[in-house]
């Protein structure tokens, strides 16, 4: 993985290696959710780097919910399908 510490251009798209927030598996953006938390707390970084990273961090969180919103969908749908049967 790159270095969570580079500045992203806009929250969901990044230089480099570093693929873009819409790309991310809920596993995948969870864990890199986890590693800019926790890049933040240490500290250590830019102002420039720090925003960056919350913007990030934003857009992975989002990312997240998107996912549980659209599992939830899913198992409600699949238990209206049994209900039905």
């Amino acid at each position: 993985m790159a270095d969570m510490t580079s500045p992203a251009s806009t929250p969901t798209s990044a230089p480099g290696d570093i693929p873009t927030v819409d790309s991310l598996s809920y596993e995948q953006a969870r864990d890199e959710l986890i590693r800019v938390v926790s890049v933040l707390e240490q500290g250590g970084t830019t102002l420039e780097e720090s925003l960056a990273l919350w913007e990030r961090g934003e857009a992975l969180a989002t990312r997240c919910e998107e996912w549980l919103i659209g599992a939830k969908a899913r198992l409600d749908a699949a238990r209206g399908a049994a209900a039905a049967e």
